[in-house]
Protein backbone atom coordinates (compact mmCIF):
# COMPACT_ATOMS: atom_id res chain seq x y z
CA UNK A 1 0.00 0.00 0.00
CA UNK A 2 1.43 3.94 -0.82
CA UNK A 3 0.82 6.25 1.66
CA UNK A 4 -2.53 6.78 3.05
CA UNK A 5 -3.85 9.93 0.93
CA UNK A 6 -5.81 11.26 3.52
CA UNK A 7 -5.95 14.87 2.16
CA UNK A 8 -7.61 13.91 -1.12
CA UNK A 9 -9.80 11.28 1.29
CA UNK A 10 -11.33 14.25 2.96
CA UNK A 11 -11.64 16.30 -0.24
CA UNK A 12 -14.75 13.83 -1.41
CA UNK A 13 -16.55 14.37 2.05
CA UNK A 14 -18.24 18.17 1.99
CA UNK A 15 -19.61 18.07 5.25
CA UNK A 16 -15.69 17.92 6.76
CA UNK A 17 -15.22 21.34 6.45
CA UNK A 18 -18.42 22.60 7.78
CA UNK A 19 -17.28 25.16 10.35
CA UNK A 20 -17.82 24.40 13.87
CA UNK A 21 -19.45 27.35 16.32
CA UNK A 22 -15.70 27.98 17.03
CA UNK A 23 -15.01 28.65 13.45
CA UNK A 24 -12.29 25.30 13.53
CA UNK A 25 -14.19 22.73 11.52
CA UNK A 26 -16.08 20.31 13.39
CA UNK A 27 -14.89 16.48 14.38
CA UNK A 28 -17.01 13.75 13.22
CA UNK A 29 -16.55 11.28 15.64
CA UNK A 30 -20.22 10.07 15.54
CA UNK A 31 -19.22 7.55 12.87
CA UNK A 32 -20.52 4.35 14.76
CA UNK A 33 -23.82 6.16 14.09
CA UNK A 34 -23.71 7.27 10.73
CA UNK A 35 -20.47 8.27 8.54
CA UNK A 36 -20.74 11.47 6.26
CA UNK A 37 -21.60 10.99 3.01
CA UNK A 38 -19.28 11.42 -0.43
CA UNK A 39 -19.67 13.56 -2.53
CA UNK A 40 -19.87 10.75 -5.34
CA UNK A 41 -22.83 9.16 -3.29
CA UNK A 42 -24.40 12.80 -2.84
CA UNK A 43 -23.87 13.81 -6.88
CA UNK A 44 -25.34 10.47 -8.15
CA UNK A 45 -28.94 11.27 -5.87
CA UNK A 46 -28.90 14.79 -7.29
CA UNK A 47 -28.25 13.48 -10.36
CA UNK A 48 -30.83 10.61 -10.83
CA UNK A 49 -33.71 13.17 -9.21
CA UNK A 50 -32.50 15.75 -11.64
CA UNK A 51 -32.37 13.47 -14.82
CA UNK A 52 -35.95 12.54 -14.28
CA UNK A 53 -36.73 9.45 -11.76
CA UNK A 54 -39.19 6.87 -12.21
CA UNK A 55 -40.93 3.39 -10.68
CA UNK A 56 -39.60 0.18 -11.91
CA UNK A 57 -41.04 -2.31 -14.62
CA UNK A 58 -41.77 0.35 -17.31
CA UNK A 59 -41.34 0.49 -21.18
CA UNK A 60 -40.71 4.02 -20.60
CA UNK A 61 -37.11 5.93 -20.63
CA UNK A 62 -37.28 6.94 -17.26
CA UNK A 63 -38.12 3.83 -15.88
CA UNK A 64 -35.74 1.73 -18.07
CA UNK A 65 -33.33 3.78 -16.55
CA UNK A 66 -34.30 3.68 -13.48
CA UNK A 67 -33.77 -0.83 -13.56
CA UNK A 68 -30.92 0.23 -15.20
CA UNK A 69 -29.60 1.95 -11.98
CA UNK A 70 -31.21 -0.57 -9.89
CA UNK A 71 -29.00 -3.27 -11.03
CA UNK A 72 -25.91 -1.61 -11.24
CA UNK A 73 -26.39 -1.11 -7.73
CA UNK A 74 -27.29 -4.24 -6.31
CA UNK A 75 -24.02 -5.80 -8.62
CA UNK A 76 -22.23 -2.83 -6.59
CA UNK A 77 -22.87 -3.47 -3.28
CA UNK A 78 -22.53 -7.47 -4.40
CA UNK A 79 -18.62 -6.68 -5.28
CA UNK A 80 -17.92 -5.51 -1.76
CA UNK A 81 -19.58 -8.62 0.10
CA UNK A 82 -18.53 -11.09 -2.07
CA UNK A 83 -21.53 -11.98 -3.63
CA UNK A 84 -23.54 -12.08 -6.31
CA UNK A 85 -26.42 -9.24 -7.69
CA UNK A 86 -28.91 -11.29 -7.10
CA UNK A 87 -28.51 -12.36 -3.32
CA UNK A 88 -29.03 -8.63 -2.35
CA UNK A 89 -31.99 -7.15 -1.10
CA UNK A 90 -32.11 -3.10 -0.51
CA UNK A 91 -34.98 -1.83 2.29
CA UNK A 92 -35.16 1.64 4.14
CA UNK A 93 -32.54 0.24 6.40
CA UNK A 94 -31.11 -2.57 8.44
CA UNK A 95 -33.43 -2.66 11.15
CA UNK A 96 -36.76 -2.95 9.08
CA UNK A 97 -35.40 -5.79 6.91
CA UNK A 98 -34.19 -7.89 9.86
CA UNK A 99 -37.61 -7.70 11.18
CA UNK A 100 -38.95 -8.52 7.97
CA UNK A 101 -36.51 -11.82 7.26
CA UNK A 102 -37.40 -12.88 10.94
CA UNK A 103 -40.58 -13.14 10.29
CA UNK A 104 -40.15 -15.00 7.09
CA UNK A 105 -38.10 -17.46 8.97
CA UNK A 106 -40.21 -17.73 12.22
CA UNK A 107 -43.14 -19.22 9.76
CA UNK A 108 -41.17 -22.09 9.72
CA UNK A 109 -40.54 -22.73 13.43
CA UNK A 110 -42.07 -24.64 15.91
CA UNK A 111 -42.10 -24.28 19.90
CA UNK A 112 -39.37 -26.10 21.28
CA UNK A 113 -36.92 -24.55 18.43
CA UNK A 114 -34.65 -22.99 19.19
CA UNK A 115 -32.64 -19.49 18.58
CA UNK A 116 -28.69 -18.31 19.69
CA UNK A 117 -28.66 -14.27 19.78
CA UNK A 118 -25.59 -12.87 22.16
CA UNK A 119 -25.16 -10.37 25.06
CA UNK A 120 -23.02 -8.67 22.23
CA UNK A 121 -24.76 -7.17 19.64
CA UNK A 122 -26.98 -3.74 18.76
CA UNK A 123 -30.52 -4.63 19.82
CA UNK A 124 -31.47 -4.42 16.11
CA UNK A 125 -29.52 -7.65 15.78
CA UNK A 126 -31.26 -8.82 19.45
CA UNK A 127 -35.50 -7.74 19.40
CA UNK A 128 -36.27 -9.21 16.37
CA UNK A 129 -35.51 -12.56 16.98
CA UNK A 130 -36.67 -12.31 20.71
CA UNK A 131 -39.94 -11.49 19.22
CA UNK A 132 -39.77 -14.10 16.86
CA UNK A 133 -38.91 -16.41 18.85
CA UNK A 134 -42.00 -15.47 21.29
CA UNK A 135 -44.43 -15.80 18.19
CA UNK A 136 -43.38 -19.01 17.33
CA UNK A 137 -43.00 -20.57 20.48
CA UNK A 138 -39.11 -20.67 20.40
CA UNK A 139 -36.60 -20.82 22.87
CA UNK A 140 -33.93 -18.40 23.01
CA UNK A 141 -30.32 -18.95 24.28
CA UNK A 142 -27.73 -16.49 24.79
CA UNK A 143 -23.74 -16.40 24.25
CA UNK A 144 -22.42 -14.43 26.97
CA UNK A 145 -19.74 -11.96 27.01
CA UNK A 146 -16.11 -11.43 29.16
CA UNK A 147 -16.93 -8.62 30.65
CA UNK A 148 -13.25 -8.05 31.26
CA UNK A 149 -12.14 -8.57 27.73
CA UNK A 150 -15.56 -7.24 25.91
CA UNK A 151 -15.72 -10.39 23.53
CA UNK A 152 -17.98 -13.22 23.01
CA UNK A 153 -17.61 -16.47 25.32
CA UNK A 154 -17.24 -19.13 21.84
CA UNK A 155 -15.68 -21.25 23.87
CA UNK A 156 -19.85 -21.69 25.53
CA UNK A 157 -21.07 -21.90 21.88
CA UNK A 158 -20.83 -25.78 21.42
CA UNK A 159 -23.03 -26.30 24.63
CA UNK A 160 -25.99 -23.99 23.29
CA UNK A 161 -26.03 -25.78 20.16
CA UNK A 162 -28.35 -28.95 19.03
CA UNK A 163 -30.95 -30.48 17.11
CA UNK A 164 -33.58 -27.70 17.37
CA UNK A 165 -31.34 -24.94 16.63
CA UNK A 166 -32.97 -22.81 14.20
CA UNK A 167 -30.92 -19.71 14.17
CA UNK A 168 -27.48 -18.19 15.57
CA UNK A 169 -27.61 -14.08 15.15
CA UNK A 170 -23.90 -12.64 15.71
CA UNK A 171 -22.59 -9.21 14.95
CA UNK A 172 -19.47 -8.47 12.66
CA UNK A 173 -18.29 -5.81 15.35
CA UNK A 174 -19.57 -4.05 18.31
CA UNK A 175 -21.39 -0.64 17.61
CA UNK A 176 -20.47 -0.30 21.47
CA UNK A 177 -17.15 -1.95 22.44
CA UNK A 178 -15.71 -2.44 18.99
CA UNK A 179 -14.86 -5.44 19.71
CA UNK A 180 -14.53 -7.21 16.00
CA UNK A 181 -16.15 -10.92 16.32
CA UNK A 182 -14.68 -14.16 14.49
CA UNK A 183 -17.64 -14.73 12.34
CA UNK A 184 -16.28 -17.36 10.45
CA UNK A 185 -15.54 -19.11 13.71
CA UNK A 186 -18.80 -18.57 14.61
CA UNK A 187 -20.21 -20.32 11.14
CA UNK A 188 -17.41 -22.93 11.72
CA UNK A 189 -19.05 -23.97 15.46
CA UNK A 190 -22.18 -23.24 14.06
CA UNK A 191 -22.05 -26.12 11.45
CA UNK A 192 -20.65 -28.34 13.04
CA UNK A 193 -22.83 -28.61 16.01
CA UNK A 194 -25.86 -28.14 14.28
CA UNK A 195 -28.06 -27.44 11.42
CA UNK A 196 -28.88 -23.47 11.91
CA UNK A 197 -28.79 -21.13 9.71
CA UNK A 198 -26.28 -17.93 10.89
CA UNK A 199 -27.38 -14.41 10.80
CA UNK A 200 -24.47 -11.62 10.94
CA UNK A 201 -25.45 -8.01 11.33
CA UNK A 202 -22.00 -6.55 9.97
CA UNK A 203 -23.34 -2.73 10.12
CA UNK A 204 -20.15 -1.90 12.22
CA UNK A 205 -17.60 -4.00 10.57
CA UNK A 206 -18.34 -3.32 6.74
CA UNK A 207 -17.08 0.16 7.09
CA UNK A 208 -13.84 -1.24 8.57
CA UNK A 209 -12.48 -4.48 7.19
CA UNK A 210 -12.78 -5.96 3.94
CA UNK A 211 -16.33 -8.57 3.98
CA UNK A 212 -16.70 -12.00 1.76
CA UNK A 213 -19.95 -13.56 2.28
CA UNK A 214 -18.41 -16.75 0.99
CA UNK A 215 -15.18 -17.04 3.02
CA UNK A 216 -17.65 -16.39 6.21
CA UNK A 217 -19.69 -19.12 5.41
CA UNK A 218 -22.76 -17.38 6.81
CA UNK A 219 -26.41 -17.85 5.49
CA UNK A 220 -27.30 -13.95 5.88
CA UNK A 221 -25.95 -10.88 6.14
CA UNK A 222 -27.00 -7.17 6.82
CA UNK A 223 -25.54 -3.64 6.66
CA UNK A 224 -26.13 -0.28 6.35
CA UNK A 225 -24.75 2.16 3.55
CA UNK A 226 -25.29 5.29 5.36
CA UNK A 227 -22.67 3.75 8.11
CA UNK A 228 -20.08 3.33 5.24
CA UNK A 229 -20.13 6.78 3.16
CA UNK A 230 -23.59 6.52 1.56
CA UNK A 231 -27.14 7.23 1.92
CA UNK A 232 -29.74 5.97 4.37
CA UNK A 233 -30.64 2.37 2.84
CA UNK A 234 -30.48 -1.15 4.35
CA UNK A 235 -28.77 -3.97 2.63
CA UNK A 236 -29.52 -7.60 3.04
CA UNK A 237 -27.07 -10.63 1.15
CA UNK A 238 -28.92 -13.75 1.28
CA UNK A 239 -27.59 -17.30 0.47
CA UNK A 240 -29.73 -17.85 -2.73
CA UNK A 241 -30.73 -21.13 -1.83
CA UNK A 242 -32.07 -20.16 1.57
CA UNK A 243 -33.53 -17.55 0.13
CA UNK A 244 -35.72 -19.19 -2.53
CA UNK A 245 -37.22 -21.05 0.92
CA UNK A 246 -38.81 -17.95 2.38
CA UNK A 247 -41.81 -16.66 1.72
CA UNK A 248 -41.48 -13.00 2.17
CA UNK A 249 -44.64 -10.97 3.57
CA UNK A 250 -45.58 -8.75 0.57
CA UNK A 251 -48.40 -7.32 -2.14
CA UNK A 252 -49.00 -9.95 -4.47
CA UNK A 253 -48.13 -8.14 -7.80
CA UNK A 254 -44.44 -7.91 -6.40
CA UNK A 255 -41.78 -10.07 -8.23
CA UNK A 256 -39.60 -12.83 -6.45
CA UNK A 257 -36.81 -13.14 -8.43
CA UNK A 258 -34.04 -13.31 -8.04
CA UNK A 259 -34.70 -14.87 -4.61
CA UNK A 260 -33.41 -11.99 -2.38
CA UNK A 261 -35.55 -9.44 -3.69
CA UNK A 262 -38.57 -11.02 -2.12
CA UNK A 263 -37.31 -9.05 0.76
CA UNK A 264 -37.51 -5.71 -1.29
CA UNK A 265 -41.26 -4.80 -0.53
CA UNK A 266 -43.29 -1.79 -2.15
CA UNK A 267 -41.43 0.91 -4.45
CA UNK A 268 -37.45 1.26 -3.43
CA UNK A 269 -35.96 4.80 -2.68
CA UNK A 270 -34.11 4.55 -6.02
CA UNK A 271 -32.05 7.89 -5.12
CA UNK A 272 -30.67 6.30 -2.24
CA UNK A 273 -29.84 2.94 -4.41
CA UNK A 274 -28.20 5.79 -6.98
CA UNK A 275 -25.94 6.95 -3.89
CA UNK A 276 -25.00 3.27 -2.98
CA UNK A 277 -23.64 3.14 -6.65
CA UNK A 278 -21.41 6.36 -6.20
CA UNK A 279 -20.51 5.50 -2.79
CA UNK A 280 -19.25 2.00 -4.44
CA UNK A 281 -17.71 3.72 -6.88
CA UNK A 282 -15.41 6.44 -4.19
CA UNK A 283 -14.62 3.11 -2.81
CA UNK A 284 -12.75 1.78 -5.98
CA UNK A 285 -11.71 4.97 -6.61
CA UNK A 286 -9.59 4.99 -2.92
CA UNK A 287 -8.65 1.18 -3.72
CA UNK A 288 -6.96 2.21 -6.98
CA UNK A 289 -5.72 5.00 -5.73
CA UNK A 290 -3.84 3.51 -2.97
CA UNK A 291 -2.99 -0.20 -4.44
CA UNK A 292 -2.88 0.56 -7.89
CA UNK A 293 -0.90 -2.70 -8.31
CA UNK A 294 -4.01 -4.40 -7.00
CA UNK A 295 -5.98 -6.49 -9.94
CA UNK A 296 -7.54 -4.43 -12.50
CA UNK A 297 -11.68 -5.74 -10.99
CA UNK A 298 -13.90 -4.10 -8.58
CA UNK A 299 -13.87 -6.40 -5.92
CA UNK A 300 -10.15 -6.08 -6.28
CA UNK A 301 -10.37 -2.22 -5.60
CA UNK A 302 -12.95 -2.59 -2.64
CA UNK A 303 -11.23 -5.40 -0.92
CA UNK A 304 -7.75 -3.22 -1.59
CA UNK A 305 -9.63 -0.02 0.10
CA UNK A 306 -10.82 -1.92 2.79
CA UNK A 307 -7.37 -2.94 3.77
CA UNK A 308 -5.94 0.30 3.07
CA UNK A 309 -8.76 1.90 5.78
CA UNK A 310 -7.65 -1.37 8.32
CA UNK A 311 -3.87 0.16 8.19
CA UNK A 312 -4.60 4.04 8.53
CA UNK A 313 -7.62 2.91 11.23
CA UNK A 314 -5.56 1.13 13.20
CA UNK A 315 -2.65 4.04 13.22
CA UNK A 316 -4.94 6.68 14.44
CA UNK A 317 -6.52 4.12 17.37
CA UNK A 318 -3.16 3.74 18.43
CA UNK A 319 -2.76 7.69 18.39
CA UNK A 320 -5.93 7.57 20.51
CA UNK A 321 -5.49 4.88 22.96
CA UNK A 322 -2.38 6.69 23.53
CA UNK A 323 -3.72 9.95 24.52
CA UNK A 324 -6.79 8.93 26.18
CA UNK A 325 -4.83 6.62 28.58
CA UNK A 326 -3.34 9.47 30.08
CA UNK A 327 -6.01 10.95 31.29
CA UNK A 328 -7.53 10.35 34.87
CA UNK A 329 -9.61 8.16 35.68
CA UNK A 330 -10.02 6.60 31.83
CA UNK A 331 -11.46 2.83 31.50
CA UNK A 332 -11.73 1.40 28.16
CA UNK A 333 -14.11 -1.31 27.76
CA UNK A 334 -13.51 -3.87 25.02
CA UNK A 335 -10.17 -4.82 23.45
CA UNK A 336 -7.40 -2.82 24.95
CA UNK A 337 -5.19 -2.38 21.87
CA UNK A 338 -6.32 -2.37 18.43
CA UNK A 339 -5.79 -6.04 17.43
CA UNK A 340 -9.49 -7.78 17.43
CA UNK A 341 -11.06 -4.25 17.15
CA UNK A 342 -12.49 -1.86 14.45
CA UNK A 343 -12.08 2.06 15.63
CA UNK A 344 -15.46 2.52 17.86
CA UNK A 345 -13.71 3.34 21.48
CA UNK A 346 -16.72 2.99 24.50
CA UNK A 347 -15.18 4.44 28.15
CA UNK A 348 -16.20 6.07 31.16
CA UNK A 349 -14.27 8.99 33.01
CA UNK A 350 -14.69 9.00 36.64
CA UNK A 351 -16.40 11.13 37.81
CA UNK A 352 -17.80 12.79 34.65
CA UNK A 353 -21.41 11.50 33.62
CA UNK A 354 -21.30 10.17 29.87
CA UNK A 355 -24.06 12.62 28.88
CA UNK A 356 -21.89 15.66 30.71
CA UNK A 357 -18.62 14.49 28.41
CA UNK A 358 -20.56 14.12 25.41
CA UNK A 359 -21.99 17.52 25.92
CA UNK A 360 -18.49 18.85 26.68
CA UNK A 361 -17.11 17.61 23.60
CA UNK A 362 -20.04 19.39 21.74
CA UNK A 363 -19.51 22.68 22.80
CA UNK A 364 -15.72 22.45 21.10
CA UNK A 365 -17.33 21.06 17.85
CA UNK A 366 -16.28 17.64 18.81
CA UNK A 367 -19.63 15.29 18.28
CA UNK A 368 -19.34 11.91 19.85
CA UNK A 369 -21.98 9.64 21.65
CA UNK A 370 -23.10 8.57 24.95
CA UNK A 371 -25.42 6.47 26.24
CA UNK A 372 -25.99 2.87 25.15
CA UNK A 373 -26.84 3.34 21.70
CA UNK A 374 -29.11 0.62 21.38
CA UNK A 375 -27.01 -2.08 22.31
CA UNK A 376 -28.59 -2.47 25.55
CA UNK A 377 -27.47 -6.29 26.36
CA UNK A 378 -23.67 -5.31 26.63
CA UNK A 379 -24.22 -2.05 28.25
CA UNK A 380 -26.42 -3.63 30.91
CA UNK A 381 -23.93 -6.84 30.96
CA UNK A 382 -20.84 -4.37 31.81
CA UNK A 383 -23.03 -2.89 35.09
CA UNK A 384 -23.34 0.62 33.18
CA UNK A 385 -27.10 0.86 32.39
CA UNK A 386 -27.86 2.36 35.62
CA UNK A 387 -24.62 5.10 35.38
CA UNK A 388 -25.25 6.52 31.80
CA UNK A 389 -23.52 3.85 29.65
CA UNK A 390 -20.51 4.87 28.20
CA UNK A 391 -19.02 7.58 26.22
CA UNK A 392 -18.47 6.09 22.49
CA UNK A 393 -16.12 7.92 20.35
CA UNK A 394 -15.91 6.29 16.58
CA UNK A 395 -13.12 6.97 13.83
CA UNK A 396 -13.05 5.90 9.88
CA UNK A 397 -10.56 6.13 6.99
CA UNK A 398 -11.71 10.24 6.57
CA UNK A 399 -10.38 10.79 10.43
CA UNK A 400 -6.61 12.48 11.42
CA UNK A 401 -4.43 12.43 13.41
CA UNK A 402 -5.01 16.30 14.29
CA UNK A 403 -8.78 15.88 15.20
CA UNK A 404 -7.55 12.91 17.59
CA UNK A 405 -5.38 15.65 19.45
CA UNK A 406 -8.30 17.87 19.93
CA UNK A 407 -10.11 15.58 21.40
CA UNK A 408 -7.78 14.70 23.76
CA UNK A 409 -7.20 18.14 24.56
CA UNK A 410 -10.82 18.71 24.77
CA UNK A 411 -10.72 15.72 27.62
CA UNK A 412 -8.19 17.28 29.19
CA UNK A 413 -9.58 19.94 30.18
CA UNK A 414 -12.21 17.98 32.11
Amino acid sequence: MTHFPIDEVRSHFPALATPGRSGRPRVYFDAPGGTQACREAIEAIAGHLMQGSANSGGAFAASVETDALSAAAHEAVADLLGGEGGDIAFGPNMTTLTFSLSRALARGWREGDELVVTRLDHDANVSPWLLAARDAGATVKWVEIDPEAGTLRLDLLPELLGARTRLVAVGGASNALGTLNDVAEVVRIVKAHSRALVFVDAVQSVPHVPTDVVALGCDFLACSPYKFFGPHQGVLWAKAEEAARLEAYKVRPATIDPPAHRFETGTQSFEGQAGVLGTIGYLEWLGRRIAPEAPNSRRAALVAAMEGCVAYERILGERLLEGLRRLPGFRLYGPQGMEGRVPTFGFTLEGHHPDAVAAHLATRDIFAWSGSFYAVEPVARLGLAEAGGLVRVGLCHYSTAEEVDRLVEALEAL
